[in-house]
């Protein structure tokens, strides 16, 4: 028997809802098989984060050589990753093995609005990362770094996502949200632009949503899914999973992920 597969490089979560437990979750339920090169140690739960231990470069660099001499993914999804150090390992190492359908999440911005990695990060992501990958999905605040500019209606989002789209040459997924619309997501790629249209859905218990979006879509893609079809696939995924209603934790939870799960086990 064989499987598509698909390797997530992101930050674990303790708790469950987001990073690798949330990208391994979503891409097993999606019908990949997951592996993971973990860039960083949280503790960390629905209330917030108390402490991070990051790997070093030289450990992240091991961890890649392992998964791509054995089981080559057919797609990867790249998270939260902290230092310019450790950017800079992964695009040497997808470089090297010329990984294929590279989904980067450039999580640069809480939703409080505070950076959560350093400017130097940034540069590397930019001038190294993000011309490797197929799709870039950053949320607003994220878009207006990588774009320079601030970002407050839909005519926005288009400016700010072509601009990304023609410095580093890898499609855009602009998510919606952050009060600026319904949901709406657009993607950005050679062929032009394209609103995804969503409803928000009644639900405080969002942690992970990013990570989980970009996880379903690098799925999609391992299965041989087009782009647009990966994410409106995706969209559908992560619209169910909040729609279960998952209610966990003190503080803002995470989503069922499995709420698709069928069968004896």
């Amino acid at each position: 028997m064989q499987k598509k597969t698909a390797l997530t490089i992101a930050g674990s979560d303790s708790g469950g809802g987001a990073g690798i437990q949330a990208d391994i979750k979503t891409m097993t339920v999606n019908g990949v098989f997951a592996m993971s090169a973990i860039t960083a140690l949280t503790a960390q739960n629905t209330t917030g984060v108390t402490d991070i231990l990051n790997s070093t470069p030289e450990f992240l660099a091991h961890q890649l050589d392992a998964v791509f001499t054995d089981i080559y993914p057919d797609a990867v999804k790249i998270g939260m990753v902290s230092s310019a150090e450790l950017i800079q390992v992964i695009a040497d190492k997808l470089t090297e093995y010329d990984a294929k359908n590279i989904v980067v999440d450039p999580v640069m911005v809480a939703t409080s609005g505070a950076r959560l990695i350093s400017d130097d990060a940034i540069a590397v992501l930019k001038e190294k990362l993000l011309p490797l990958a197929l799709l870039s999905t950053p949320n607003i605040p994220e878009a207006e770094v990588l774009s320079g500019m601030e970002i407050h209606s839909p005519e926005d989002m288009e400016k700010a996502a072509g601009r990304i789209y023609d410095e580093f040459g890898c499609a855009v997924l602009l998510k919606g949200g952050h009060d600026l619309n319904d949901a709406n997501d657009l993607l950005c790629t050679g062929d032009g632009l394209r609103w995804f249209k969503g409803k928000r859905i009644d639900n405080p218990n969002t942690h992970g949503t990013g990570c989980t979006l970009s996880s379903a879509i690098a799925s999609n893609l391992a299965k041989g899914m087009s782009l647009e079809d990966s994410v409106d696939q995706a969209k559908r995924y992560i619209s169910g999973a909040l729609a279960a209603m998952l209610d966990l934790g003190k503080g803002k939870g995470p989503m069922d992920h499995a709420f698709a799960v069928e069968g004896e086990y």
